[in-house]
């Protein structure tokens, strides 16, 4: 069984990764946000909620222990929230991290909306977690699940995927999370 947590469980991409995950044995989700009522997902009360910011750090470490993968799908003061993150998963012994920054972030000159982004994906780097930092590009809601992904380093390619895709991507991570261990990844949709 794996316990996993999602951190800004309300979000769009996450509600899509709520969805594919009810469907799984073998999960145990904690679905984490501030106001529970923002959670349009059926099936939900099978998982644990907890309403909280995770800002407060004392709230999010409880959210986190005794986890084995933490997904954030984040929005706000994330180069906070990426330190809460990585001092929560270190005192409680959490080491996978999933994490969602931004398309750009290693843009030079960078843009002053990505620079929480980029030194929220810095936060991580520097820490000991074996975390999966994925920067897509725009995002669309059209039915599809296509993708390809770029490491840091190469040239980002794209310019929009579906949040079906980014979710489908991150569900590959949670049932196999030995794969794509310290990596920083772009992901858009093939040829787009």
């Amino acid at each position: 069984m794996k316990n996993v947590v999602i951190l800004g469980a309300s979000g769009n991409i996450a509600k899509h990764v709520i969805d594919i995950l009810l469907k799984k044995d073998k999960i145990n989700l904690t679905l984490f946000l501030r106001n529970k009522e923002r959670l349009g997902n059926k099936g939900v009360l099978t998982c644990r909620i907890i309403e909280g910011s995770v800002l407060d750090f004392n709230q999010l470490k409880e959210a986190v222990n005794e986890q084995d993968i933490v997904y954030a799908n984040l929005a706000g003061d994330i180069e906070a929230m990426a330190k809460n993150i990585a001092k929560a998963m270190g005192e409680t012994g959490v080491k996978k991290l999933i994490f969602i920054s931004s398309i750009g972030i290693y843009d030079v000159p960078l843009r002053s909306a990505l620079k929480s982004y980029r030194k929220a994906a810095d936060v991580i780097e520097a820490s000991d977690l074996e975390y999966t930092i994925l920067r897509p590009t725009w995002f669309t809601n059209v039915e599809e699940v296509d993708y390809e992904i770029t490491k840091k380093g190469e040239a980002e390619k794209g310019s929009v995927i579906s949040q079906r895709s980014v979710a489908a991507f991150i569900v590959k991570i949670i049932e196999s999370p030995g794969n794509y261990i310290r990596e920083n990844l772009g992901i858009n949709k093939l040829n787009s």
